[in-house]
């Protein structure tokens, strides 16, 4: 069984002073992490916490939810993050799913927390009501096993139920490793957590920083204008960051440019739109596209920058440890032709909690994602879509992310989402909702735009205007949702 030390432990060892965590200009070295971190988990063990529980916490993007996170390292419970942002009777499934013993909330979210967990056995925990112990390492967890189960974490659940990926800390350890070997790493590196600390990419990013020894500079929520003062104000190299996140951004930095200092802009979540890394490159922001997902614990494919300009509109290449093919009824297809994305890497998940008959998604040791795309000629991976969200009319494949970024490319719409509607001649077809900047652009006026850049097939039947389109957490766009009045 392989081991290595508890991260926090070994790295406040190794550079106690540096700073960890910098939230509303209040600062923490790792040696303040750790010591806070041991206090927690030693009341956390006094409440009833052991190694081997399953607990989940349901907490706001913060120092506390940094603590929360590294107190049950210390523990060695399996951590399992949940997304406020879901109804009490969701959070129940996921945590009658995952077989909970205890609920850490905080102040914010105890109204809910309490009611999730009604008629379960699960021990509900607010976060500063637990009394801290001694900042003493005996009998906690200061050596981890790399097949430990570390995580189990809830996807985002586009269709159908939530399945709960189950994630090892050898899966985030070469994460962080296949992640720095191509980006790089400096010592100064200081990386922006404006996504949640529920979701893969905002809980990567904390793992991450205490095995780099960088420090992360923690958002309780996305605000494009905050955001882009945190990169000027507080030294800011690293973004993580979706399509959305990344227009309004731009839009709010208007004719302004980031420092030289800033060198990485991780643009995750899907296909970016055209202009949107058009812009980029007139600004000379460093766009690194990645594709990835929660399976694989966060970016498994990432644009080396080198390329940002000459494959732009690309995800990259596999990431150093792992492998990706393109495979269409079976058999690997060549280059530029269209099918499903399947990788194979130690950074992906042994499978889902409680679905052990999931195996159509694990063959051989690779993991059919179900997104859909293709290889240029010299590997690199351009993505489509989802293969669910696909749109088959007449006969013709129809991606909407296609019709999204079109439509993107408009200089009076915001944000755009494409799904589709049966019709009984063609079987399906697009319909288009969108946000408009000024009241004036009419459907037809897109219409025209759009036909100028799209086959007629494309074309949505509809397009409907709305204040705002459905997003989950991460800022992902919920194509299921369009159309679906809430």
């Amino acid at each position: 069984m392989e081991t290595m030390p508890n991260w926090l432990h070994k790295r406040a060892y190794m550079t106690p002073d540096r700073i960890a965590i910098v939230e509303n200009q209040n600062e923490w070295t790792y040696r303040d992490l750790q010591r806070s971190s041991l206090r927690m988990a030693n009341g956390l063990k006094k409440r009833g916490v052991r190694k081997g529980h399953h607990v989940g916490f349901l907490m706001a993007n913060g120092i506390e939810t940094v603590l929360c996170l590294h107190a049950l390292m210390y523990i060695g419970a399996v951590i399992v993050p949940l997304n406020f942002r879901l109804t009490s009777a969701e959070l129940r499934y996921q945590i009658t799913d995952a077989e909970l013993s205890f609920l850490i909330t905080d102040t914010t979210y105890i109204g809910k927390a309490t009611e999730a967990i009604i008629e379960t056995e699960v021990s509900l925990l607010t976060w500063d009501r637990v009394e801290p112990g001694e900042d003493l390492s005996e009998g906690l967890q200061t050596t981890i096993a790399l097949n430990q189960l570390h995580t189990i974490m809830y996807t985002s659940g586009t269709t159908g139920k939530p399945k709960g990926v189950m994630l090892t800390y050898g899966n985030h350890w070469w994460s962080a490793i296949s992640s720095s070997l191509n980006l790089g790493l400096d010592v100064s590196d200081r990386w922006l957590s404006a996504v949640p600390m529920y979701h893969m990419s905002g809980l990567s990013i904390l793992l991450r920083s205490v095995i780099y020894g960088i420090t992360t500079v923690v958002h309780s929520h996305f605000d494009p204008k905050a955001v882009n003062e945190s990169i000027h104000k507080d030294g800011v190299t690293i973004v993580s960051v979706v399509s959305a996140m990344l227009k309004r951004m731009l839009d709010e930095l208007g004719s302004a440019h980031y420092p030289e200092t800033f060198r990485c802009m991780l643009l995750g979540g899907g296909p970016a739109p055209y202009p949107l890394l058009s812009t980029c490159q007139e600004k000379q922001i460093p766009v690194y596209q990645t594709f990835g997902m929660t399976e694989t614990a966060s970016q498994i494919v990432t644009l080396s920058p080198e390329y940002m300009l000459s494959k732009q509109g690309s995800a990259g290449k596999a990431l150093f440890p792992s492998e990706l093919r393109i495979m269409e009824d079976g058999k690997e297809v060549e280059a530029f032709q269209h099918g499903e994305i399947i990788v194979k890497g130690p950074t992906i998940t042994s499978g889902y909690y409680n679905l052990e008959n999931e195996g159509d998604s694990f063959i051989n040791g690779w993991f059919h994602t179900g997104d859909q795309g293709y290889l240029d000629d010299e590997g690199f991976l351009f993505v489509l879509d989802r293969r669910k969200d696909l749109i088959i009319s007449g006969g013709e494949n129809i991606y909407p992310a296609e019709i999204e970024a079109a439509l993107l490319d408009h200089e009076n719409i915001l944000d755009a989402g494409v799904t589709s509607i049966r019709e009984e001649e063609w079987g399906e077809v697009p319909v288009a909702y969108v946000v408009r900047k000024a009241e004036h652009v009419s459907e037809q006026e897109l219409l025209t735009f759009l036909s100028e850049r799209l086959a007629r097939y494309k074309l949505p039947k509809r397009i409907t205007f709305l204040d705002e389109l459905p997003r989950n957490g991460a800022n992902k766009l919920q194509r299921r949702l369009l159309g679906v009045k809430r």
